[in-house]
Protein backbone atom coordinates (compact mmCIF):
# COMPACT_ATOMS: atom_id res chain seq x y z
CA UNK A 1 0.00 0.00 0.00
CA UNK A 2 1.57 3.31 -1.10
CA UNK A 3 1.79 6.38 1.13
CA UNK A 4 -1.23 8.05 -0.48
CA UNK A 5 -3.47 5.06 0.17
CA UNK A 6 -2.11 4.73 3.72
CA UNK A 7 -2.97 8.38 4.40
CA UNK A 8 -6.46 7.92 2.96
CA UNK A 9 -6.95 4.83 5.11
CA UNK A 10 -5.82 6.64 8.27
CA UNK A 11 -8.00 9.64 7.40
CA UNK A 12 -10.99 7.38 6.82
CA UNK A 13 -10.50 5.67 10.17
CA UNK A 14 -10.17 9.02 11.92
CA UNK A 15 -13.37 10.32 10.34
CA UNK A 16 -15.18 7.14 11.36
CA UNK A 17 -13.97 7.59 14.94
CA UNK A 18 -15.15 11.21 14.98
CA UNK A 19 -18.53 10.20 13.57
CA UNK A 20 -18.88 7.57 16.29
CA UNK A 21 -18.05 10.13 18.98
CA UNK A 22 -20.57 12.58 17.57
CA UNK A 23 -23.24 9.87 17.48
CA UNK A 24 -22.44 9.03 21.09
CA UNK A 25 -22.75 12.63 22.21
CA UNK A 26 -26.12 12.97 20.47
CA UNK A 27 -27.30 9.82 22.24
CA UNK A 28 -26.09 11.28 25.54
CA UNK A 29 -27.77 14.58 24.73
CA UNK A 30 -31.07 12.85 23.99
CA UNK A 31 -30.89 10.99 27.29
CA UNK A 32 -30.16 14.18 29.23
CA UNK A 33 -32.94 16.06 27.45
CA UNK A 34 -35.49 13.40 28.40
CA UNK A 35 -34.14 13.33 31.96
CA UNK A 36 -34.65 17.09 32.23
CA UNK A 37 -38.17 16.96 30.74
CA UNK A 38 -39.10 14.19 33.18
CA UNK A 39 -37.68 16.13 36.12
CA UNK A 40 -39.59 19.27 35.17
CA UNK A 41 -42.84 17.34 34.82
CA UNK A 42 -42.44 16.31 38.47
CA UNK A 43 -42.90 19.92 39.54
CA UNK A 44 -46.51 19.71 38.45
CA UNK A 45 -47.21 16.01 38.97
CA UNK A 46 -45.06 14.41 41.69
CA UNK A 47 -44.64 10.71 40.98
CA UNK A 48 -42.38 8.35 42.93
CA UNK A 49 -41.75 6.07 39.95
CA UNK A 50 -40.71 8.96 37.72
CA UNK A 51 -38.53 10.37 40.49
CA UNK A 52 -36.64 7.06 40.60
CA UNK A 53 -36.33 7.01 36.82
CA UNK A 54 -34.77 10.49 36.75
CA UNK A 55 -32.34 9.63 39.55
CA UNK A 56 -31.31 6.31 37.98
CA UNK A 57 -30.84 7.95 34.58
CA UNK A 58 -28.06 10.05 36.07
CA UNK A 59 -25.79 7.00 36.36
CA UNK A 60 -26.35 6.29 32.65
CA UNK A 61 -25.46 9.89 31.83
CA UNK A 62 -22.30 9.60 33.93
CA UNK A 63 -21.32 6.41 32.08
CA UNK A 64 -21.77 8.18 28.75
CA UNK A 65 -19.47 10.98 29.91
CA UNK A 66 -16.74 8.57 31.01
CA UNK A 67 -16.92 6.48 27.83
CA UNK A 68 -16.89 9.46 25.46
CA UNK A 69 -14.12 11.18 27.40
CA UNK A 70 -11.98 8.03 27.23
CA UNK A 71 -12.61 7.72 23.50
CA UNK A 72 -11.64 11.35 22.91
CA UNK A 73 -8.45 10.89 24.95
CA UNK A 74 -7.59 7.83 22.88
CA UNK A 75 -8.20 9.73 19.64
CA UNK A 76 -5.93 12.57 20.72
CA UNK A 77 -3.17 10.16 21.77
CA UNK A 78 -3.46 7.98 18.67
CA UNK A 79 -4.28 10.47 15.92
CA UNK A 80 -2.73 13.68 17.27
CA UNK A 81 -5.35 15.80 15.48
CA UNK A 82 -4.64 19.40 14.53
CA UNK A 83 -6.66 22.48 13.56
CA UNK A 84 -10.39 21.82 13.09
CA UNK A 85 -10.03 18.11 13.94
CA UNK A 86 -8.62 19.02 17.35
CA UNK A 87 -11.29 21.67 17.85
CA UNK A 88 -14.13 19.17 17.37
CA UNK A 89 -12.54 16.76 19.85
CA UNK A 90 -12.12 19.56 22.40
CA UNK A 91 -15.68 20.76 21.76
CA UNK A 92 -16.96 17.23 22.45
CA UNK A 93 -14.97 16.91 25.69
CA UNK A 94 -16.31 20.22 26.98
CA UNK A 95 -19.86 19.51 25.80
CA UNK A 96 -20.15 16.18 27.58
CA UNK A 97 -19.03 17.84 30.81
CA UNK A 98 -21.84 20.38 30.53
CA UNK A 99 -24.38 17.71 29.57
CA UNK A 100 -23.38 15.70 32.63
CA UNK A 101 -23.98 18.76 34.81
CA UNK A 102 -27.40 19.29 33.23
CA UNK A 103 -28.13 15.70 34.21
CA UNK A 104 -27.05 16.56 37.75
CA UNK A 105 -29.49 19.50 37.72
CA UNK A 106 -32.33 17.17 36.66
CA UNK A 107 -31.42 14.75 39.44
CA UNK A 108 -31.36 17.64 41.93
CA UNK A 109 -34.91 18.65 40.93
CA UNK A 110 -36.11 15.05 41.27
CA UNK A 111 -34.59 14.71 44.73
CA UNK A 112 -36.21 17.98 45.79
CA UNK A 113 -39.59 16.65 44.67
CA UNK A 114 -38.89 13.39 46.52
CA UNK A 115 -38.24 15.27 49.75
CA UNK A 116 -41.53 17.13 49.38
CA UNK A 117 -43.67 14.33 48.02
CA UNK A 118 -46.25 14.71 50.79
CA UNK A 119 -46.09 18.50 50.81
CA UNK A 120 -45.78 19.68 47.21
CA UNK A 121 -44.15 23.05 46.70
CA UNK A 122 -46.82 25.50 45.59
CA UNK A 123 -44.86 28.72 45.89
CA UNK A 124 -44.42 30.29 42.43
CA UNK A 125 -44.86 26.86 40.85
CA UNK A 126 -46.08 28.31 37.56
CA UNK A 127 -43.02 30.54 37.28
CA UNK A 128 -40.70 27.64 38.15
CA UNK A 129 -42.27 25.45 35.45
CA UNK A 130 -42.05 28.26 32.90
CA UNK A 131 -38.36 28.79 33.65
CA UNK A 132 -37.84 25.06 33.26
CA UNK A 133 -39.59 24.93 29.90
CA UNK A 134 -37.46 27.85 28.72
CA UNK A 135 -34.19 26.09 29.54
CA UNK A 136 -35.46 22.75 28.17
CA UNK A 137 -36.10 24.50 24.84
CA UNK A 138 -32.57 25.91 24.96
CA UNK A 139 -31.19 22.41 25.48
CA UNK A 140 -33.23 21.00 22.60
CA UNK A 141 -32.10 23.79 20.28
CA UNK A 142 -28.42 23.64 21.23
CA UNK A 143 -28.38 19.87 20.67
CA UNK A 144 -29.89 20.52 17.24
CA UNK A 145 -27.19 23.13 16.62
CA UNK A 146 -24.50 20.63 17.69
CA UNK A 147 -25.84 17.96 15.35
CA UNK A 148 -25.66 20.38 12.43
CA UNK A 149 -22.75 22.49 13.71
CA UNK A 150 -25.05 25.44 12.99
CA UNK A 151 -23.62 28.70 14.34
CA UNK A 152 -26.83 30.67 13.72
CA UNK A 153 -28.89 28.41 15.97
CA UNK A 154 -26.04 28.30 18.49
CA UNK A 155 -25.93 32.10 18.66
CA UNK A 156 -29.69 32.32 19.18
CA UNK A 157 -29.40 29.88 22.08
CA UNK A 158 -26.51 31.90 23.47
CA UNK A 159 -28.63 35.05 23.50
CA UNK A 160 -31.55 33.28 25.17
CA UNK A 161 -29.55 32.90 28.38
CA UNK A 162 -29.98 36.59 29.17
CA UNK A 163 -33.76 36.11 29.10
CA UNK A 164 -33.43 33.09 31.38
CA UNK A 165 -31.34 35.12 33.83
CA UNK A 166 -33.98 37.87 34.00
CA UNK A 167 -36.75 35.31 34.43
CA UNK A 168 -34.73 33.66 37.21
CA UNK A 169 -34.27 36.99 39.01
CA UNK A 170 -38.03 37.63 38.92
CA UNK A 171 -38.69 34.15 40.27
CA UNK A 172 -36.26 34.67 43.15
CA UNK A 173 -38.08 37.86 44.13
CA UNK A 174 -41.42 36.02 44.03
CA UNK A 175 -40.11 33.22 46.23
CA UNK A 176 -38.55 35.60 48.73
CA UNK A 177 -41.83 37.52 48.98
CA UNK A 178 -43.77 34.28 49.48
CA UNK A 179 -41.38 33.22 52.23
CA UNK A 180 -41.70 36.53 54.08
CA UNK A 181 -45.49 36.45 53.88
CA UNK A 182 -45.72 32.90 55.23
CA UNK A 183 -42.73 31.87 57.41
CA UNK A 184 -44.14 28.35 57.65
CA UNK A 185 -43.29 27.92 53.97
CA UNK A 186 -39.56 28.57 54.48
CA UNK A 187 -38.36 24.92 54.14
CA UNK A 188 -40.37 24.38 50.95
CA UNK A 189 -39.40 27.75 49.49
CA UNK A 190 -35.72 27.04 50.13
CA UNK A 191 -36.12 23.83 48.14
CA UNK A 192 -37.85 25.81 45.38
CA UNK A 193 -34.96 28.29 45.40
CA UNK A 194 -32.48 25.45 44.95
CA UNK A 195 -34.57 24.02 42.11
CA UNK A 196 -34.72 27.44 40.45
CA UNK A 197 -30.95 27.75 40.70
CA UNK A 198 -30.47 24.30 39.18
CA UNK A 199 -32.76 25.23 36.28
CA UNK A 200 -30.99 28.55 35.73
CA UNK A 201 -27.67 26.72 35.56
CA UNK A 202 -29.08 24.55 32.76
CA UNK A 203 -29.35 27.74 30.72
CA UNK A 204 -25.71 28.55 31.49
CA UNK A 205 -24.65 25.08 30.36
CA UNK A 206 -26.56 25.45 27.11
CA UNK A 207 -24.86 28.79 26.53
CA UNK A 208 -21.49 27.10 27.06
CA UNK A 209 -22.29 24.42 24.47
CA UNK A 210 -23.33 27.14 22.01
CA UNK A 211 -19.90 28.73 22.52
CA UNK A 212 -18.15 25.41 21.80
CA UNK A 213 -20.07 25.08 18.52
CA UNK A 214 -19.07 28.56 17.41
CA UNK A 215 -15.48 27.86 18.46
CA UNK A 216 -15.38 24.71 16.34
CA UNK A 217 -16.95 26.25 13.24
CA UNK A 218 -15.32 29.69 13.35
CA UNK A 219 -12.19 28.90 15.34
CA UNK A 220 -12.88 31.82 17.68
CA UNK A 221 -13.40 31.88 21.44
CA UNK A 222 -16.37 34.23 21.98
CA UNK A 223 -16.60 34.00 25.77
CA UNK A 224 -15.34 37.53 26.35
CA UNK A 225 -16.56 39.22 23.18
CA UNK A 226 -19.41 41.73 22.95
CA UNK A 227 -22.50 40.73 20.99
CA UNK A 228 -21.73 42.94 17.99
CA UNK A 229 -18.20 41.48 17.81
CA UNK A 230 -19.58 37.95 17.75
CA UNK A 231 -22.12 38.78 15.05
CA UNK A 232 -19.28 39.92 12.78
CA UNK A 233 -17.77 36.41 13.05
CA UNK A 234 -20.98 34.58 12.15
Amino acid sequence: MDNLNVNKHISGQFNAELDHVRNQIMAMGGLVEQQLVDALSLLNRPDAELVNKVIKTDSKVNSFEVDIDEECTRIIAKRQPAASDLRIVMAVIKTIADLERIGDAAESIARMVERNMDKPIKASLVSLEHLGRHTAKMLHDVLDAFARMDVDIAWKVHQEDRKVDKEYERLIRELMTYMMEDPRSIPQVLDALNAARAIERVGDRCQNIAEYIIYFVRGKDIRHLAGDEVEKLL
